[in-house]
């Protein structure tokens, strides 16, 4: 059974007293395109031409879809088109399949707090906008919106574990391109989303996702290639459109600076285009073997030459990272690793690190050579020196390649390499140059320092002896 509507969303769209200063005048007719037809109600001959040029299709479903997908460029005006919808289901559509004493709640699912922060803050701004919808805030905080109507508006992680056991009408999903799409993740966007979809199984309720696209992989892609055009499922909505086909209102010359600095990018970030040449670095397969499942940290061993690697930080963004290897023939082995996450004393964790390195017996380090001079200062003046590294981290990870796919690896158990490790995308640079790093949003700086301290571990091991050959006796004719 779809939701059960007070007022059509086209009739409440128009209302000025309603949500008529949601989504205002032409610009806006895209997005009211789209609220409209994923609510299951009828288009006009306008509107239905704008929906063909968005979706594909020639008609729109005239039913409530399941789920409504937005693949959208930047600046398209996504945030505040889902803060309509949120608002219009929170408090003009009856909540009349919950029990005696129980909410519902509309989660907007974002990778940051900051993304969801603003999506949360769209959905206030339009009700406290609106007239009468403005009556039915009960309560407000920068994590909820408490409403009369017995149904509530939160931002939440997004995590499998926020999502479970709630009853939902609703559920937004911002800019899910940005999430986990790695299956040996535990918050992977598939993950995520089977948990979301029973909270709407008894409502009525549909998921939105919406988000500006990057590599053809995830949940985006997925529902992308499967459903948009005449041929998806009827009961899910996908519209592509670059930044300007929903928000003409973007000056051109912002989009045409985009492309002249990066036309990769931009094709993603304003042309709405999946990436091509983006790959992940590592199978899910060769993540895993390369763990040594169950050991977490191995003792320092007598006789045995340690090496370590360092990917410093600032101390308010990144983490400063820290891994011990040693290497056994051909394969590097990874002892120890260490993430101190911000915010942090950079000068505390070198000392902490550095009280570390002298348990393996290490007075030398290896670390980034664009973090500028403080953290050689920082353990020089704990007497370990700081060695540059010669790499990149996109290097780093490239000459890492073959000790995973040879299995000469060995790291120990740690949930947060093991996510970054399977994150890693290779990708295309404008001139043709290979690339290697993290994904929107994500990170790798504990992924470098284990994957710099295996190669300096295998490239430091002492080369066995050259074998002499055997003099060759001469054949002697009998």
């Amino acid at each position: 059974m779809p939701l059960n509507k007070r007022v059509p969303i086209r009739d409440a769209l128009q209302r000025p007293d309603l949500l008529g200063s949601a989504l205002p005048g032409d610009t806006w007719l895209p997005h009211r395109t789209l609220l409209i037809a994923a609510m299951g109600e009828e288009l006009t001959d306008q509107e239905r031409d704008v929906f063909h040029m968005i979706t594909g299709r020639d008609r729109e479903p005239g039913v409530q879809v399941d789920e409504l997908v937005a693949v959208l460029g930047r600046r398209a005006g996504k945030t505040r088109s889902a803060g309509t919808l949120a608002a219009y289901v929170a408090t003009l559509c009856v909540h009349d399949y919950l029990a005696a004493g129980e909410r519902a709640v509309i989660p907007i699912l974002a990778g940051s707090t900051i993304q969801a922060n603003n999506a949360f803050q769209a959905v206030l701004g339009v009700l406290e906008e609106s007239p009468v919808l403005s009556k039915q805030i009960e309560t407000s905080n920068t994590e909820m919106i408490k409403l009369k109507t017995r149904c509530d508006v939160s931002v939440r992680p997004a995590s499998f574990r926020t999502i479970r056991g709630v009853t939902s009408p609703l559920v937004c999903a911002d800019e899910i391109s940005t999430w986990h799409n790695d299956e040996t993740s535990a918050n992977a966007d598939v993950e995520i989303l089977n948990a979301a979809r029973p909270a709407l199984g008894t409502t009525g309720g549909l998921l939105y996702m919406f988000s500006s696209p990057w590599a053809k992989k995830g949940e985006l892609w997925t529902s992308y290639r499967q459903h948009f055009g005449p041929n998806g499922d009827p009961t899910v909505i996908v519209a592509k459109g670059t930044s300007r086909t929903f928000n003409p209102t973007l000056p051109q010359r912002v989009v045409d600076r985009a492309y002249e600095k990066d036309a990769f990018r931009a094709a993603a970030e304003y042309g709405a285009e999946f990436r091509d040449g983006i790959s992940s670095l590592l199978t899910a397969e060769v993540v895993d073997s390369s763990i040594d499942h169950g050991t977490f940290e191995r003792a320092p061993v007598a006789g045995v030459k340690y090496v370590a690697f360092v990917d410093p930080s600032g101390g308010s963004v990144d983490s400063f990272t820290l891994a011990i290897a040693h290497a056994e023939k051909s394969v590097a082995v990874i002892d120890a690793i260490r993430e101190r996450k911000p915010p942090f004393s950079p000068e505390a964790v070198a000392a902490e690190f550095c009280e570390l390195l002298a348990t393996y017996g290490i007075a030398a380090v290896t670390g980034d050579r664009y973090a500028g001079e403080w953290p050689r200062e920082q353990f020089r003046k704990r007497n370990v020196e700081y060695r540059l590294s010669p790499k990149t981290a996109s290097e780093i990870f490239a000459a890492a390649v073959p000790l995973f796919n040879s299995q000469n690896i060995g790291i120990v158990e740690h949930a947060v390499v093991i996510r970054q490790l399977a994150a890693l995308e290779r990708r295309s640079s404008r001139g043709g140059r290979e690339l290697i790093g993290h994904p929107p949003g994500g990170h790798d700086d504990v992924a470098v320092s284990v994957c710099g301290a295996a190669i300096e571990a295998v490239r430091r091991q002492v080369a066995p002896p050259m074998l002499v050959a055997p003099q060759l006796i001469p054949l002697v004719d009998w």
